[in-house]
């Protein structure tokens, strides 16, 4: 076979193999391992950047924090470890603290930037030794080549044409490519990694669970798709995009790209958040085709520490990445006479099982909402319906670790 036709045929099986969802060429993405520069190691948290995607005809830097037991101090050289990426919200940053938390629970984190800014320097408690809030004081720096800021213009006006200029193009790139990044440390068991994001760090956990399948678990919190429905805070940005409104919705809502999820994933958020709607929160997550669980939280407070915060978050990963015992997981619960019934899968024992439901109209936001005690037999749950005027409802189940999940949200017709 002469030469030219080798190469034709190279290209040919190439082309077939890659992999492009969207426009995020995945297989790009994956494979390879971005460059990256150490800005700081002699902190038990450390800084570096590492490459993005090109914006505005250019090549970018991300800013990320790093840690694991070994910079902190409490494993020796050598030990190897699961991996966790972090990814912050609107109004936030790569936050130190984060990283810590993860490091200290026994990962190799990483929480990236992803408004082309860094910080401030990690400052620690003297008595402590926990990194202070650095996401939360002082002057964040607009990196020299960073990439699009996350404004509106960014994450909405920009869609058409080339994608570059996207937000929400980077934002998930630059988490492929800090996990990439991660997994090539090597301290970090690569096959055993996780990503959990907050409010539109949580609509970034939607939209890379659904690309990189490497991930073993995702929990994005509050973030969701159906963006453009419902009273969504984000829904009058769409709407504007006019004749673009369809071509934001396929590309970047992860309502069009969760039903490609194949990682297990456990959504968390509370019943009365404004910025991600319960009624798109389980649009969300009923399009999901594989292992999924639910937590939610009777009025959830909207935030980076309270997104953190819940136990279940490191429980859920724990089970995936180092073999500790599952989250309950309830099922849909069958009415049988007066009554609902739901079967729960449980390695702990339960304790405690409540229906919780509101039967006020209006604002999901300003709804309040009523808990009723559930009956525990074994691994059945057994709770009387709600009253007939109820219109959203469902059942929490709680274990011996005091950790809660839910069954999916029910609306009445």
């Amino acid at each position: 076979m002469r030469l030219t036709s080798i190469v034709a045929v190279f290209l040919l099986t190439t082309s077939l193999h890659a992999e492009q969802v969207g426009p995020w060429n995945i297989d790009a993405l994956k494979n390879n391992v971005p460059a990256m520069k150490w800005v700081r190691q002699d902190q038990p948290i450390h800084s570096l950047t590492y490459a993005g995607e090109k914006y505005q005809g250019r090549e970018t830097e991300v800013f990320a924090f790093y840690a694991s037991p070994i910079t902190l101090g409490e494993a020796k050289a050598g030990t190897k470890f699961p991996g966790v990426v972090l990814i912050h919200g609107g109004g936030g940053t790569a936050f130190a603290e984060w990283v810590q938390l993860w490091a200290k629970r026994g990962y190799a984190a990483i929480a990236m930037d992803l408004n082309g800014s860094r910080p401030p320097e990690v400052e620690f408690d003297a008595k402590t030794g926990m990194a202070v809030g650095n996401g939360h004081r002082g002057t964040r720096t607009r990196l020299p080549n960073g990439g699009p800021p996350h404004g509106a213009p960014e994450k909405f006006d920009s869609i058409g044409g080339d994608t570059s200029d996207d937000w929400p193009f980077h934002a998930a790139a630059s988490v492929m490519r800090a996990h990439t990044l991660l997994r090539s440390f090597p301290e970090v068991d690569a096959e055993h990694t996780a990503v959990t994001g907050i409010s539109w760090g949580g609509y970034t956990t939607c939209l890379v669970a659904s690309l990189d399948d490497r991930f073993k678990a995702a929990v994005p919190v509050y973030g969701c798709g159906f963006l453009h429905e419902g009273e969504s805070v984000q829904k009058p940005s769409i709407d504007k995009l006019g004749d673009r409104k369809a071509l934001w919705v396929k590309e970047y809502d992860p309502g069009s790209l969760l039903p490609r999820c194949r990682v297990p994933i456990f959504f968390v958020n509370g019943t009365n958040d404004v910025h991600y709607v319960l009624d798109s929160y389980m649009k969300s997550y009923n399009v999901v085709p594989g292992e999924k669980y639910i937590r939610i939280q009777i009025k959830m407070p909207h935030g980076h520490p309270p997104g953190w915060a819940p136990q279940e978050i490191g429980l859920f990963i724990d089970s995936k990445c180092r073999g500790g015992k599952p989250l309950p997981n309830p099922g849909t619960p069958v009415i049988k006479g007066d009554q609902f019934e739901v079967t729960c899968e449980s390695a702990t024992t339960l304790k405690k099982a409540e229906l919780n439901y509101t039967s006020d109209t209006g604002l999901r936001s300003k709804r309040e909402w009523k808990s009723i005690p559930a009956q525990i037999n074994g691994n059945t749950i057994t709770a009387l319906k709600p009253p007939a005027d109820a219109n959203t409802w469902f059942i929490t189940v709680t274990d011996e670790r005091d950790a809660m999940v839910s069954t999916p949200v029910q609306f009445s017709p």
